[in-house]
């Protein structure tokens, strides 16, 4: 049983260095894209599809 309370132990320890990994690696800019916005006029723009107009039918009150 003391087994599992030591990998618990190590497992958490484990995933605290990749998140402060992580947090530094985003303060010092890795993840910061340099490189796509200035080719970001060649791509094509996406078509919009416009919805299709739903059949309306006159009912008309028959009071």
């Amino acid at each position: 049983m003391s087994i599992i309370y030591m990998l618990l132990a190590v497992s958490v320890v484990v995933a605290i260095g990749f998140f402060v990994a992580f947090i530094i690696s985003v303060k010092n800019g890795q993840y910061d894209d340099v490189y796509t916005p200035s080719i970001r006029m060649l791509f094509d723009d996406e078509l919009v599809k416009e919805p299709k107009q739903k059949k309306t039918t006159n009912i008309k009150n028959q009071n």
